[in-house]
């Protein structure tokens, strides 16, 4: 699926100048790994990177959440939903337009959680090598740390 430019974002842009997709197997049940993600006032509890959030809810397409990670205040929208499958948020940051897709898939008791996420812009047109790095990072980060979350829980 692409970008859809009529209407919300249901999917990254796979032709941005940034494409980062990653992906890790948590030993937790699927609505635990579900209920802390999509937990968005708890991001900072669990993952260091996040400084801080605002959100009132609930969550569903069309939601606002204003976020700050290293140092950039992010606004986000909600695109789509699918409770326990499938969430997608955007927003602009610092010149950055990104799109962020997150998946969740159970298996014999294991979930798999996939991330995809795009940056466009003329900031990631300047410097695509190094902000792919940066967000791989980060996204890496954020995956060990929701893995170490869902599993303690």
């Amino acid at each position: 699926m692409s970008l859809i430019t009529s209407g919300p974002a249901l999917d990254i842009d796979p032709h941005a100048p940034v494409v980062v997709r990653l992906a890790v197997t948590v030993d937790a049940p699927l609505d635990t790994v579900w209920a802390v993600h999509t937990d968005i006032g708890a991001w900072p509890r669990w993952n260091t990177d996040v400084e801080s959030t605002r959100f009132t809810g609930p969550l569903a397409a069309g939601a606002r959440f204003r976020w700050r990670t290293h140092g950039l205040d992010i606004a986000s929208t909600v695109h789509h939903v699918v409770a326990g499958e499938r969430i997608v948020w955007g927003g602009p940051a610092n010149g950055i337009d990104g799109i962020h897709v997150w998946t969740f898939e159970e298996t014999d008791g294991v979930v798999t959680v996939r991330t995809a996420e795009s940056w466009s812009g003329a900031v990631v047109e300047e410097q695509p090598a190094a902000l792919e790095q940066a967000l791989r990072q980060s996204l890496e980060n954020w995956l060990l740390r929701l893995k170490t979350e869902a599993e303690r829980r």
